[in-house]
């Protein structure tokens, strides 16, 4: 196991670093460590693309939907709301249209459509998009940590950029070609479209956007994608699924990092009570079928604290095993 050291050194030029993985597997409490231990060099934002997860908790600190918020020297968290940021989307659609043809006002029927397309479950991947070009676009940071949705969404999130993109590529294009045919009457009546070239400005912006998205996060070089998985059976599954989804993709998985493991001595202590000791059991089952599926893959194993990792304290033990594991994979075996 390399650790996130390893890492880094065989990707000097990282910026983002992504954790995926199905949902209560820690992604949460790992980008958070993983944030506090570059901070201690560089500047780093840590990012919640989770609408479940909450660095707030895990920083016991309120930062939910205050921008980015500095919390410790070099360290800044931004935990989206992504409500907010539709409803300002919204609005200022609302608002071109208005400026655009000169209303006082929209008209009903156009006004219940647009409220009607903000609730569509793409809005949410569009507000995050946009969240995550301008963080990193900014270039203000060093190191940038994602903690990103659950497995079916964070696939999902990132399937939709694709489809998103070409639709976008569609719609331009088809615009494009209206815009053509309507400038050539235009000139022959002497008139302008100025409505149209507006149009055509907005959908190459909302595709420049997706597609920004889309290269920041297949850059093997500067992102890292890391999978967190726990040694249960569901977690295993999922893991092997999402490593095939993702390949299909386009996006290749980074790297592996097992979290919530029993440490291994705790067997051989006599006061140790028989559920731990048969849960430790039932653990090495599993880590062996990790390390048949994905051991080359492996970064780190975080062993299962005594207490639940909150604050920096706790949060500083998870990052030491993650920059560099104290125990071998084969010591869990």
């Amino acid at each position: 196991m390399i650790g996130l050291k390893g890492l880094l050194e065989r990707k000097p030029r990282l910026k983002v670093l992504i954790y995926a993985g199905k949902g209560g597997l820690g992604k949460t409490t790992l980008s958070a460590a993983s944030s506090l231990l570059l901070s201690r060099e560089k500047k780093v934002l840590v990012f919640s693309t989770d609408p479940q997860a909450s660095l707030s908790d895990v920083f016991e600190r309120d930062v939910f939907g205050k921008g980015e918020v500095k919390i410790a020297e070099n360290l800044y968290v931004l935990e989206i709301d992504a409500d907010k940021r539709i409803n300002e989307y919204v609005a200022s659609i609302k608002k071109k249209i208005i400026d655009m043809y000169k209303l006082d006002k929209l008209p009903p029927d156009l006004e219940e459509y647009i409220d009607s397309a903000a609730a569509e479950p793409a809005m949410y991947e569009s507000a995050v998009y946009d969240a995550m070009v301008d963080v990193v676009a900014e270039g203000k940071y060093d190191y940038y940590i994602f903690d990103m949705p659950p497995f079916g969404h964070g696939i999902r999130m990132v399937a939709m950029a694709d489809i998103l993109s070409k639709w976008v590529e569609k719609i331009t294009e088809l615009r494009q070609q209206a815009y053509d045919y309507g400038r050539v009457a235009a000139s022959l009546k002497r008139a302008k479209l100025t409505y149209e070239d507006e149009i055509l400005k907005e959908l190459q912006y909302i595709r420049d956007r997706i597609v920004a998205f889309r290269n920041i996060i297949t850059d093997r070089e500067t992102a890292a994608f890391m999978i967190v998985v726990t040694p249960e059976r569901m977690s295993i599954l999922d893991t092997e699924k999402a490593i095939e989804m993702f390949s299909s993709l386009g996006l290749e998985v980074t790297g592996v990092v097992v979290n919530q493991v029993y440490p291994p001595e705790l067997a051989k202590n006599p006061e140790t009570p028989d559920y731990i000791r048969n849960r430790i059991a039932e653990q090495k089952k599993y880590m062996e079928e990790i390390w048949r599926k994905f051991g080359d893959m492996v970064i780190s194993v975080v062993p299962m604290l005594n207490r639940e990792p909150k604050g920096f304290e706790a949060l500083s033990a998870v990052a030491k095993e993650l920059w560099s594991p104290s125990r071998s994979f084969e010591e869990y075996l």
